[in-house]
């Protein structure tokens, strides 16, 4: 860990050589996206609700998934663009040098600019909470967070996975938004609004429904047998991690230079 604060370190510094645009950035990442916010105000103003969701649920789940997006984007943006090191060589550099490749590969690159972002997840998630009536309890409270922590390790296992198949493509994969990008789309709404397959899909293989509709049934108390382990299931999300680093060490241990 001493190594990777010391990545973060080297990388800030990198950042702020430019001020000027770094503050730009920062102020266009916050705002750009309101204009989703704003539009998801707009459709509930318009019908009030959302198959019996009103707005304040919605912002819940949205604030959840955008501020778990705006984290691990932050931190795994080096997975992100890692079809640029596979390219230009520089993961054969990686390889050979004694410290783990997840490790190098997460210190490559970090996107400060998504701190933005992660306080406007906040923002969002502060106006939801304060407008939604909840019976809170200390286990409600950390369910929230696991939420968080859930989506992090969904989107983060996405990101390794999207970066391994550079090991065979050398160049990433476009498909790789429908699932991050489009991810992040699809569970800033409840699952119920979509097709029975669909939600299967996004529950058991791909966990988003984990950290988003089924949590949501917990805090709101919306099942009759209301189970301790609808409080736990976000953390499902961190097992996703595991196939996602096995996919990795496959690809690494079957990686073939670029010869650049």
């Amino acid at each position: 860990m001493r190594i990777y604060f010391k990545y973060i370190q080297v990388l800030f510094r990198s950042e702020m050589v430019y001020k000027k645009s770094f503050i730009l950035l920062c102020i266009g990442q916050f705002f750009v996206p309101f204009s989703i916010f704003f539009a998801m105000f707009l459709l509930f103003d318009q019908f009030g609700n959302l198959e019996g969701w009103d707005f304040y649920e919605v912002a819940l789940l949205f604030g959840v998934i955008h501020l778990s997006f705006a984290i691990s984007e932050m931190f795994f943006r080096g997975f992100d663009g890692f079809s640029t090191l596979v390219v230009n060589g520089e993961f054969d550099r990686i390889l050979v040098r004694p410290r783990s490749t997840v490790l190098q590969v997460l210190g490559s690159k970090i996107d400060f600019t998504r701190i933005a972002r992660i306080l406007q997840g906040l923002f969002v998630l502060s106006l939801a909470l304060t407008h939604i009536e909840i019976q809170w309890t200390f286990l409600k409270g950390m369910t929230v967070f696991f939420m968080i922590i859930g989506g992090i390790a969904i989107m983060s296992g996405l990101f390794i996975i999207f970066a391994s198949m550079c090991f065979w493509t050398v160049q990433g994969l476009e498909i790789a938004n429908i699932f991050t990008d489009g991810g992040r789309e699809m569970t800033q709404y409840p699952l119920t609004i979509y097709a029975k397959g669909f939600r299967i899909f996004f529950t058991l293989i791909i966990p988003f429904g984990m950290v988003n509709y089924v949590p949501m049934q917990f805090l709101m108390d919306q099942t009759h047998q209301v189970s301790i382990i609808y409080a736990f299931a976000p953390l499902y999300g961190l097992l996703f991690l595991i196939p996602s680093l096995m996919i990795w060490r496959f690809g690494v241990l079957r990686y073939k230079s670029t010869g650049s």
